[in-house]
C-alpha cells in the first residue's frame, strides 16, 4: 500500500509539473513581447496572461478555488493587497486571484530559475533584502506603481511562516508605504495553501483539493499619518489573525517561567 500511494503521488507530481511548466511555456513569447512595452503598460499586459496561466494550472490539478468575500469587493480603486505566507502556492494563486493590475513584492532570488525567473522578474517588484540601497529602490518602486493605479501586494511577514501559528509578526514596510500614499490596505488570507503544498516538505507532498481564499473589508489609511503605523499594523494583524483562527486549529503556546 506505501508503494501504491508512493507511485500514485509521483503520478499527480508529474502531471502538475507538466501543466505547470506546460503552460508557462505557451504563455511566454507573448511575455518576451510585451517585456518591451515598459514596466506599466507591459506589466499590466503580461499579468493577464499569468492571470490566464493560474486560473487554468489550479483547476486542471484538482484544486478548485474558493472566493469568500467579507465586505464587498472593492473592485474600482487601487489597493495595498497584504496577504498571508504559508507556501510557495501563494505566488502562483495570487496573480489568478487578485484584481488586475498589481504587483507583488518577491525575492530577488527567484530570477535565477530557468524560463520561470523570466517572467518573475517581468511580473515582480523584486528586492534584495541584503541591501539597504535595493530594498530602498524596491519601496520608490512600489510607491510609483501606486501612483500611477497599479495596486501592491505584499506578504507582510516577510518570509513564508512555518511556525505553526496563524502568522508571524509583521514588518514596517507595506504599512509605511500605505500610510506615505494614503493607499487602502485590503487583507487577504490563503486558507488551504499550506495544506496543499506545506513548506520545507518538498514537492511529492504537493496534493489535490480545496482552496479557499478570503477577502476581508478593507482597512482605511487615509488621513493617518507615520505616528499611526503601529496602530494599523496591529488592526490588520488582528483582523488576518482572528479569520485565519476561524479556519484552522492552531497548537498552544507554551510559554516557559
Amino acid at each position: 500500500m506505501r508503494f501504491l500511494s508512493k507511485t500514485i503521488r509521483w503520478v499527480y507530481v508529474i502531471w502538475a509539473s507538466f501543466w505547470f511548466i506546460g503552460i508557462m511555456l505557451l504563455i511566454l513569447p507573448f511575455i518576451i513581447v510585451f517585456s518591451f512595452f515598459g514596466r506599466i503598460t507591459g506589466g499590466n499586459v503580461i499579468y493577464y496572461f499569468l492571470w490566464f496561466w493560474s486560473r487554468t494550472w489550479f483547476p486542471l490539478v484538482g484544486m478548485p478555488v474558493q472566493k469568500i468575500y467579507v465586505g464587498g469587493r472593492n473592485d474600482g480603486e487601487s489597493l495595498m493587497y497584504a496577504v498571508n505566507h504559508t507556501s510557495y502556492l501563494d505566488a502562483a494563486l495570487a496573480v489568478g486571484q487578485v484584481r488586475l493590475p498589481f504587483r507583488p513584492l518577491g525575492k530577488i532570488e527567484m530570477q535565477k530559475i530557468p524560463i520561470f525567473g523570466f517572467i518573475y522578474k517581468h511580473a515582480v517588484v523584486t528586492v534584495d533584502r541584503s541591501s539597504a540601497r535595493d530594498r530602498a529602490l524596491s519601496v520608490r518602486k512600489m510607491m510609483d506603481m501606486l501612483r500611477q493605479g497599479v495596486s501592491i501586494l505584499i506578504f507582510p511577514e516577510g518570509s513564508t511562516n512555518t511556525s505553526g501559528q496563524p502568522l508571524t509578526p509583521f514588518h514596517n514596510g507595506a504599512f509605511k508605504i500605505a500610510i506615505e500614499t494614503q493607499t487602502n490596505i485590503k487583507p487577504i488570507l490563503f486558507i488551504d495553501n499550506v495544506d496543499r503544498l506545506p513548506e520545507g516538505k518538498g514537492l511529492l507532498a504537493l496534493n489535490p483539493g480545496k482552496v479557499r481564499i478570503v477577502y476581508l473589508p478593507v482597512i482605511p489609511v487615509k488621513g493617518l499619518t507615520v505616528a499611526d503605523l503601529p496602530a494599523l499594523k496591529q488592526q490588520v494583524y488582528e483582523a488576518m489573525e482572528t479569520t485565519l483562527r476561524q479556519y484552522h486549529t492552531y497548537p498552544e503556546i507554551t510559554v516557559k517561567a
